[in-house]
C-alpha cells in the first residue's frame, strides 16, 4: 500500500506532460496481485487473485473491466453511393410536326412531280397550272396558291420544276402531316403559325377559280369584303385560343383543312356553310350594310344599337366597344366597330351556343376581368333589363328570384361565382345571357321550355345555320319585291350596286 501511495503522489506532483495512450502498470505484492490501469480521467484498481498451478483461471465476472488491449481504429466509413439508374430508353412521344412515317418514298413523291412538270413548257408552271402540282403531291386542289407563293412563284410569275422540287423535299423532310405542311406553306419564314393576313393569297385563288364564285369576277370591290369574312370566320371558329394566330395544333381539332379539301368537290359553294358559303357573306354583309349609314365600313356604339330593334342592352353595348372582345386599341380609342369585328359580333349574337360565342359574351359580362361572374355583375346587367320591362308595363321579377333561378340552370360548382367552365358545362349558356342582355330573346324564352332543344336525337344545323338561311330567304324576298317595285316606276332612277339571289348586279332604285 505504501508503494500506491507514492505511485499516486508522484502523479500529482508529476509535471504535465503530452498525453499518451494509456498502458497497464502491474504492481505486486505479497497478499495479492494489483493491476493498475491509469487514464486521464479515471483510475482504476483492480484486485487479482493470485494463481495457484493446476487452478484455471476464474470466468470474467459480467460487466467487469479486464486489461484487453486498446481496439483498433476502425476504418473511415465510406458514404454509400447510390447504384447508377439503369438508362431506360423512352422512345420519342410529342412530334409538334406530325410523326414521322419510316416508310415514306421520298424519291417516287419526287418523281411523281417531275413528271407532272414535263406537261408544261420548258418544266415551268403557272398559278393555273399548279392545280396539277399539287395533285400530284397528294394535296388538296386549293393548296395550289400557297404552293406557287413558296416556291417563289409570287415573285417571278411561274415555278420552275426545280425551285419547287428544293421546296418541295425540304418540307418533306420536316413537315409530316397536313397541318405542318399547310402552316409551312402559308406561314412567314420562320414561323410556326398563320396570322390573318396569311390566308389572303388562297382565299383569292379560291375567289378567282372556285366554279361557285365565277359571278364575282364583275365585282372586284367585293373580293376583299368576302375575304375578310371568310378569314374572321376563320379565326372565330379555328383559334380557340384567342391570341390571332392559329397554331398547329389548332389546325388539327379544327375542320378547316377537311372542308377546305371539300370545296374542289362541290361546284355549288353554298353547301359549304362552314367558313365559305357565299350566302352566309351575303347576310353579313347586308345587316352591316343597314346599320353602316355613311358607308365607311365603321359603325359605331349608336349605330350596333339599332341591330334587331334596339334588342340588346346599352350596358352590353358598352361593352363590346370596351376592347374586351376586340383586338388593338381602335374601337377603345375612336369608338369605331370594324365590319372585321361586327363578324364577330354577329355570329356570337345569333348562335350563343357556339364555345367561341360562350367565350365571347363572358368577357363582356366579366366587368373586372378575374374569370368569374360575381352576383353584382349580374345585378349590373339585369337591373336595365328590369328598367325597360317596366317602360313596356311588364313586371319584372326580383333580382334575387331570378338569381335563384339562374343557379339553379347553371349549378355552378363553386358558390355565389358562375366561371366559364360552368357556363360551358350546363349547356344553357344561350338562356342565361340572354337573360341579362336581350329582352327581346329573353322575353321569347320565358314561353318555351328551356330543356326542350337538348331533347333532340341526332345533329341538326347550328344556331348560326339556322339564322343565315332565315335571313337570306328575307333577304331575297325583298330584293324580288324591289325588283317589281323597279318596273312600275322607271323614271327617277339611280344605279347602285347590291346583291340578289346570291349573286351581285347592278340594280336601279327608284328615289324621289
Amino acid at each position: 500500500m505504501r508503494l500506491l501511495q507514492d505511485t499516486l503522489a508522484c502523479a500529482g506532483n508529476s509535471s504535465p506532460r503530452p498525453q499518451v495512450s494509456p498502458a497497464p502498470v502491474a504492481v505486486r505484492d505479497t497478499g495479492s496481485s494489483l493491476l493498475i490501469q491509469q487514464t486521464p480521467e479515471i483510475i482504476r484498481i483492480q484486485n487479482k487473485p493470485e494463481k495457484k498451478p493446476g487452478t484455471p483461471p476464474p470466468a470474467p465476472a459480467p460487466g467487469s473491466s479486464t486489461p484487453t488491449p486498446r481496439p483498433p481504429t476502425p476504418p473511415v466509413s465510406k458514404v454509400p453511393v447510390a447504384p447508377s439508374p439503369v438508362s431506360i430508353n423512352i422512345p420519342r412521344f410529342y412530334f409538334p410536326k406530325g410523326l414521322p412515317s419510316g416508310s415514306a418514298n421520298f424519291d417516287e413523291a419526287i418523281a411523281k412531280i417531275e413528271a407532272a412538270f414535263t406537261e408544261f413548257e420548258e418544266e415551268k408552271a403557272d398559278i393555273y397550272e399548279m392545280g396539277k402540282v399539287a395533285k400530284a403531291c397528294g394535296c388538296p386542289l386549293y393548296w395550289k396558291a400557297p404552293m406557287f407563293n413558296c416556291a417563289g412563284g409570287e415573285r417571278t410569275g411561274f415555278v420552275s420544276v426545280h425551285s419547287f422540287i428544293a421546296m418541295w423535299r425540304k418540307l418533306l423532310h420536316s413537315c409530316y402531316d397536313d397541318a405542318s405542311k399547310f402552316v409551312y406553306l402559308l406561314a412567314k419564314p420562320g414561323c410556326s403559325y398563320l396570322e390573318q393576313e396569311d390566308f389572303i393569297p388562297l382565299l383569292q385563288d379560291i375567289v378567282d377559280t372556285h366554279p361557285g364564285l365565277t359571278f364575282l369576277k364583275d365585282a372586284p370591290e367585293f373580293h376583299s369584303r368576302y375575304i375578310t369574312t371568310v378569314i374572321q370566320r376563320i379565326f372565330y371558329t379555328v383559334n380557340r385560343s384567342w391570341t390571332g394566330r392559329i397554331s398547329m395544333t389548332e389546325l388539327r381539332r379544327s375542320n378547316f383543312l377537311q372542308t377546305l379539301a371539300l370545296l374542289e368537290e362541290e361546284d355549288d359553294i353554298n353547301q359549304i356553310t362552314d367558313y365559305f358559303s357565299y350566302e352566309h357573306f351575303y347576310v353579313i354583309y347586308c345587316k352591316f350594310w343597314e346599320l353602316d349609314t355613311d358607308h365607311d365600313l365603321f359603325i359605331d356604339a349608336k349605330d350596333l344599337a339599332r341591330y334587331n330593334d334596339h334588342a340588346s342592352s346599352n350596358r352590353i353595348i358598352e361593352r363590346l366597344f370596351s376592347g374586351a372582345v376586340t383586338r388593338g386599341n381602335s374601337v377603345q380609342r375612336e369608338g369605331r366597330m370594324s365590319y372585321a369585328d361586327f363578324v364577330w359580333f354577329l355570329i356570337s349574337e345569333e348562335d350563343k351556343k357556339n364555345p367561341t360565342s360562350v367565350e365571347y359574351w363572358f368577357r363582356c359580362m366579366d366587368l373586372d376581368g378575374d374569370g368569374v361572374l360575381s352576383m353584382y355583375e349580374l345585378e349590373y346587367f339585369y337591373q336595365e333589363q328590369c328598367e325597360r320591362m317596366e317602360a313596356m308595363g311588364i313586371e319584372p321579377l326580383p333580382f334575387h328570384d331570378l338569381l335563384c333561378q339562374m343557379l339553379d340552370l347553371v349549378k355552378p360548382e363553386c358558390q355565389g361565382k358562375i366561371t366559364l367552365h360552368d357556363l360551358k358545362r350546363c349547356r344553357m349558356a344561350h338562356i342565361f345571357y340572354d337573360t341579362f342582355f336581350n329582352l327581346e330573346k329573353y322575353l321569347d324564352h320565358e314561353q318555351r321550355d328551356p330543356f326542350a332543344d337538348l331533347e333532340s336525337e341526332g345533329p341538326e344545323p347550328s344556331d348560326w345555320d339556322k339564322y343565315a338561311l332565315e335571313e337570306y330567304e328575307v333577304l331575297v324576298a325583298e330584293e324580288t319585291a324591289n325588283d317589281q317595285l323597279l318596273k312600275s316606276c322607271p323614271q327617277f332612277i339611280m344605279p347602285h350596286a347590291s346583291c340578289s339571289q346570291g349573286r351581285l348586279s347592278t340594280q336601279q332604285t327608284c328615289i324621289g
